[in-house]
């Protein structure tokens, strides 16, 4: 555990100053660096107001120490493509939390709850905050690539497939502290919120960094499609999470996606125009995250046997 190792956190705020070109270049730097290296970095001043994200926060923990009786109100329906509403991790899965789940406020597939009274407002606030931060985000970055000025927001325009999740993730015990296991994103971009409580940690050159809570910072890592589109040049971040004995752990993750139609293939930009061999082959993205769900629902029982981007991988 490298304990003494931090991730960045780059401060945004140039970003909603005019005329500050010499503070967003120093940014872009910062980005591209961490976007580079490892695909995690933290931010601040990124325009999420932090009223906000305590509230969410605490109405979290009250809706989930609610019976369950009472959370299952929110249970999902039938016809949504992921399950919104409230669930709970089965018995054999090796990932130890229960959740509610939320698309855009204007879909029609959220049974959000009704108690406690101010929480679906909040969730409905916290989903406009982050969507604007994924925008913002997804701008710097097309910057960060050099690609024409736009290209990432019109490739990516339909935000329907936007979700967030808040999550609150089971004491320790003693024989295990699995929360959720060393994964990586499947999506664009991911945006956290986590609790005093932590457990989030990265992976960098083999060992795992803790990202380490502090109230107002939003940690952001960089997904599969990032990775894949950038030919290798922007990392997807393998992380987990480590739950903590005596302590529940409070989260919220807002995944900025893509739609499920959507061709995915590294870009000529960094492929044929600079005489680079693609390092994927291309994919629906809905197909993709078809074999993920299905690493969820029939875990295979060797390791090796996970569906990871790896399997879209091209060999040199």
């Amino acid at each position: 555990m490298a304990e003494n190792v931090a991730i960045p956190t780059i401060d945004l705020s140039p970003f909603f100053t005019d005329g500050d070109e010499i503070g967003k270049s120093k940014v872009m730097n910062s980005i591209t660096k961490a976007c580079s290296n490892y695909g995690f970095f933290q931010i601040v001043n990124h325009g999420v107001p932090l009223d906000v994200m305590n509230r969410a926060l605490s109405l979290s923990k009250t809706f989930f120490a609610y019976p369950d009786e009472e959370k299952q109100k929110s249970s999902p329906g039938s016809s949504s493509p992921l399950p919104a509403g409230y669930s709970k991790q089965p018995e054999h899965s090796a990932d130890k939390n229960e959740y509610l789940l939320m698309f855009s406020p204007t879909s029609s597939f959220n049974p959000l709850p009704s108690n406690p009274c101010d929480f679906k407002e909040v969730l409905e606030e916290m989903f406009t905050h982050f969507g604007k931060v994924g925008e913002l985000l997804e701008s710097i970055l097309n910057d960060c690539l050099g690609l024409p000025p736009n290209f990432l927001k019109e490739y990516n325009h339909d935000r329907s497939w936007d979700f967030m999740v808040a999550l609150r993730y089971y004491p320790a015990t003693n024989a295990e502290n699995n929360g959720i296991s060393e994964h990586e994103d499947g999506n664009c971009i991911t945006f956290v919120i986590q609790d005093e409580v932590g457990g989030l940690e990265v992976r960098k050159n083999g060992e795992w960094i803790p990202v380490i809570p502090a109230e107002g910072r939003i940690v952001v890592n960089i997904s599969d499609v990032i990775q894949v589109l950038s030919n290798n040049k922007f990392k997807s971040a393998t992380h987990r999470v480590v739950r903590k004995i005596g302590k529940s752990r409070h989260s919220f993750a807002f995944f900025y996606n893509i739609q499920g139609d959507k061709w995915i293939e590294p870009l000529p930009q960094f492929t044929e125009e600079i005489g680079e061999p693609p390092r994927y082959r291309g994919f629906y993205y809905k197909d993709y995250q078809a074999l993920r769900m299905r690493n969820k629902s029939h875990p295979p029982s060797r390791p090796e046997d996970v569906i990871h981007i790896t399997h879209y991988a091209i060999s040199s």
